[in-house]
């Protein structure tokens, strides 16, 4: 399998992102480990998860997603085959949006307490505060780098002057650069980063790993009227896409899906691959018929008269 370098960094993974969100959510410890072993398996090793997942069980601040995968690798001796990408500064039941340099390092110890390693290849800002100056954040960076724990920096939902900003003092000011984006990015959600990050992922040189790949699983073609929206506890996201443009971007999921022989999920996927920049898409799943989606979208390779149907579907 082809791998992808992320940026400028000496980081190779396999172009599927694997979402750690379910893991303590909808999936217990034992269920997590059973996807991620076959993850594995299949040759992938680029995993995604946050701080705050999965805060929202219990309402106390998280990290039962990064809890799990520490058991996982330390019990499978494979952290050295895994690229793990966590996240710092989103809101929890305890603390709002922050990305100070206090609650930088206090994050990254706990993280890495969790993780039960002592180095994360992928830190990502998650939130951007917007209060806290974008030197602090990357001094403090800066300083979790020399000391070994993160190896490289990533962004996710800055706002475009936010992150041109950042660039701009990492050059300045030589601190670190972000390596990689995570923006919100698929078929039916395109204008918002095909104009705005775009740009700067071409300017930057930024991996970009999108995330809700799958539109909160409309991509599936599982949500198809409002009667389908309790088929999971993550079907109520997908409310918003029942329109009459998510229902053309269906049609031609249904169409090329067939047509392929795969599913529609593969192909949504498949189309993510086919864009600029893009890495990896990252994308959960709680059983082995959903990762088996996943695993043959790097194998499909659309034709122009696929991609020509989905444009003009999700214009």
């Amino acid at each position: 399998m082809k791998k992808v370098i992320i940026g400028n960094t000496d980081l190779e993974v396999a172009p599927i992102n694997l979402g750690g969100n379910v893991f303590g959510w909808t999936l217990n410890e034992k269920e997590s480990f059973k996807i991620l072993d076959a993850f594995v398996a299949e040759g992938f090793n680029f995993i995604d998860t946050a701080d705050m997942y999965s805060y929202w069980v219990d309402g106390k601040g998280g990290g039962q997603s990064e809890t799990i995968l520490g058991k996982w690798m330390k019990e499978r001796g494979n952290r050295d085959k895994i690229i793990m990408a966590t996240k710092v500064g989103g809101e929890t039941g305890l603390h709002p949006v922050d990305t100070s340099k206090k609650h930088i390092l206090e994050g990254v110890d706990k993280s890495l307490q969790r993780l039960q390693t002592d180095y994360i290849d992928l830190y990502y800002t998650h939130f951007d505060d917007e209060k806290t100056p974008v030197e602090e954040t990357l001094e403090a960076y800066d300083e979790i780098i020399r000391a070994g724990k993160v190896r490289y920096i990533a962004a996710s939902n800055l706002s475009p002057e936010r992150l041109k900003a950042s660039f701009e003092a990492s050059e300045k000011n030589n601190l670190p650069r972000y390596q990689a984006l995570q923006p919100h990015y698929n078929l039916v959600e395109r204008t918002n980063y095909e104009m705005k990050y775009a740009p700067l992922a071409e300017k930057y040189n930024l991996t970009v790993f999108p995330y809700w790949a799958l539109a909160a699983g409309f991509l599936t073609g599982k949500y198809r009227s409002e009667d389908d929206l309790n088929k999971s506890v993550r079907g109520g996201g997908a409310k918003k896409y029942l329109n009459e443009k998510g229902m053309a971007v269906i049609a031609a999921l249904d169409e090329i899906a067939e047509k392929h022989r795969t599913s529609q999920a593969t192909v949504s996927l498949a189309w993510l691959l086919a864009q600029p920049h893009i890495g990896a898409p990252i994308a959960s799943a709680t059983n082995e018929k959903q990762l088996q989606t996943l695993f043959d979208a790097p194998k499909l390779q659309l034709d122009t008269e696929d991609m020509q149907m989905l444009n003009n579907a999700s214009k």
